[in-house]
């Protein structure tokens, strides 16, 4: 299972890709948490104190490992490197392991956004395409309000791309955009997970504003999630109610898949 996770900022998508990997951990699949946000925080989410996270340094940083791989050194902007550099061994040498989840901190270059292939935009993009399209583990990615990382081959490797929402308009007009950019990429699954809701309204809110996005669930609002972001602690450990919601999620993204896939083989 490949998941990528996307939503505007504060909406909750980091706590739901730190829950997602601790069931499918918990279930004894082999998981790779991948932050690809810029504002990184998902280490906080598994409850990984500063101290712990010294070491894990974003890979956009590792500017020798860059430009060993590439042959170009990060910054430089045309000349020759290598489009297709190795990333094979990045997820065992440049990640730290939590509860049998191993997390990679992609980082950002400065000229992501632009689409320019700068040597560590190269790397970022080719490493993020062979841990969706060349790995047996589960892989769950964690990313900003867009679509950036993802090139047309990844995101066709992509089993299940979700939007997280909140109730408010500004919020489904996020999830709109990411649609229609997944769309131009291939992405076949791209589904909508509620966050933060308080009642049925916000729900009921929430699905008329989708048009035709895969509604598949919703997180209640949590003073458990609240309390356990204060403290420093994992949500999976201190938020029963939101793991219940996300079990549920999960489940309906697996049953969509796999109907999905079954209805192509025949």
């Amino acid at each position: 299972m490949k998941i990528a996770i996307t939503g505007k900022g504060g909406v909750g998508k980091t706590t739901l890709s730190a829950v997602l990997c601790h069931l499918f951990a918990s279930e004894g699949k082999t998981v790779i948490a991948v932050d690809a946000d810029p504002d990184a925080n998902l280490a906080a989410a598994f409850g990984l104190s500063k101290e712990q996270t010294k070491d894990l340094r974003p890979i956009a940083e590792m500017g020798q490992l860059i430009e060993e791989r590439t042959g170009a050194k990060p910054g430089s902007m045309g000349g020759v490197f290598k489009l297709n550099p190795r990333v094979d061994d990045i997820p065992e040498v440049c990640s730290i392991k939590v509860n049998g989840i191993r997390l990679l901190v992609m980082g950002k270059s400065k000229d992501a956004s632009s689409g320019c292939y700068c040597p560590e935009n190269v790397f970022l993009k080719r490493l993020l395409k062979h841990l969706v399209t060349e790995r047996e583990d589960v892989v769950i990615v964690d990313m900003e309000a867009g679509i950036e990382h993802l090139t047309r081959g990844t995101a066709e490797g992509v089993d299940a791309f979700i939007v997280v929402v909140e109730p408010g308009k500004r919020s489904i007009q996020t999830a709109l955009l990411v649609r229609d950019m997944a769309k131009t990429l291939g992405v076949v699954n791209v589904f909508v997970v509620a966050s933060k809701v308080r009642d049925s309204g916000d729900v009921q809110f929430i699905k008329g504003l989708l048009e035709g996005m895969n509604y598949v669930g919703a997180v209640s609002f949590s003073k458990n999630i609240i309390d356990a972001d204060i403290k420093g602690t994992p949500p999976y450990e201190n938020a029963p109610d939101a793991i219940s919601d996300i079990k549920l999620i999960k489940e309906a993204i697996e049953s969509t898949i796999k109907n999905t896939n079954d209805s192509r083989d025949r």
